[in-house]
């Protein structure tokens, strides 16, 4: 408690002890009060739900969006995963306008340089895409961390290996090889 009597501060999120992963839990043998989901049944529907007409609009510079491909990707791998259900298609339409975002300033960077004029005096400035793509390469790791830690808390099915996060370098590769 504060010296002013209210009931501020305490832990903040995201600390104190680590959390097992479900599917170690569930192979040595102590996941005893884990919920685990049984397998749904075979339901009939769509594999990947629509996506949104502003994860695949046309930009102003001509060329296409990734957000889509992010978005298709990342939703295969929560499905391979089973874990469709506990991430929301905002949090996945976040990450993917996000990641595609960033590779939209690394190629404003590659065009256009490090340095930028400053619009009164003329002088060389710091290109404000440097500082924008640093801004969407957090936002796009608070977004994955967020998303891969609702993976591993409850996935009951082994989630390692290629992600779409890990992806990333070789989509900005793509999408530049793409609009050249």
């Amino acid at each position: 408690m504060a010296k002013d009597g209210t009931n501020r501060g305490g832990p903040r999120p995201g600390t104190g002890p680590k959390k097992k992963p479900l599917i170690d839990k569930i192979n040595d043998g102590t996941a005893d009060g884990e919920k685990i989901l049984p397998q749904p049944a075979d339901i009939e529907g769509y594999d990947i739900p629509p996506v949104k007409d502003y994860l695949k609009a046309k930009q102003k510079s001509g060329k296409d969006l990734c957000a889509e491909d992010v978005f298709i990707a990342t939703y295969k791998w929560l499905k391979n995963c089973g874990c469709e259900k506990l991430v929301t298609l905002q949090q996945i339409e976040q990450y993917a306008m996000s990641v595609s975002r960033w590779i939209q300033c690394e190629e404003a960077i590659s065009e256009f340089g490090f340095l930028a004029k400053h619009p009164t005096t003329g002088n060389a400035i710091a290109s404000p895409f440097v500082a924008m793509s640093r801004d969407y390469m957090k936002q796009v790791n608070a977004t994955w961390f967020a998303i891969h830690q609702i993976v591993k808390e409850n996935c009951s099915v082994d989630y390692g290996g290629a992600t779409p996060h890990d992806d990333l370098m070789e989509r900005l590769l793509t999408a530049r090889r793409g609009n050249n």
